[in-house]
């Protein structure tokens, strides 16, 4: 899928930023994070471009927010899996990479009485096989 097509998918207007947001995005195997995308293509729009582009393609849920701590945060593309917002992400103790582990999970976690869920997020932190 290109940059074109996920901003066809997901009814939103084409611009160069956004479109150059989501070809960071579609040439990394690994999220990134606000820092990693200013550098590979802030340089080419003003800040309030860069960030209202950000912000559109998230909260569209073209992207989506990875928290590994409060001071680590970083994105990456939503796809049908993850789109479900159950599914697992792996953060490398070592070389600090995060990726979403596209293999089906199931989840069935019971919650007492009166709790309702919103949303599962489950962080695995590990070696990846590029680190072991």
């Amino acid at each position: 899928m290109t940059a074109k097509d996920l901003l066809q998918t997901h009814q939103l207007k084409r611009t160069s930023c956004r479109e150059g947001l989501l070809n960071a995005f579609l040439a990394s195997k690994e999220a990134l994070s606000e820092s990693d995308l200013r550098d590979q293509v802030a340089g080419s729009y003003d800040r309030t471009t860069f960030y209202r582009s950000f912000k559109t393609l998230l909260d569209a849920g073209v992207i989506h927010k990875i928290v590994v701590d409060n001071t680590l945060v970083k994105y990456a593309l939503t796809t049908p899996l993850t789109r479900q917002h159950e599914h697992v992400h792996f953060f490398c103790t070592c070389c600090h990479t995060i990726q979403c582990l596209h293999s089906p999970m199931t989840f069935n976690l019971e919650l007492p009485m009166g709790f309702h869920r919103e949303d599962v997020e489950i962080l695995i932190k590990g070696t990846c096989p590029t680190c072991c």
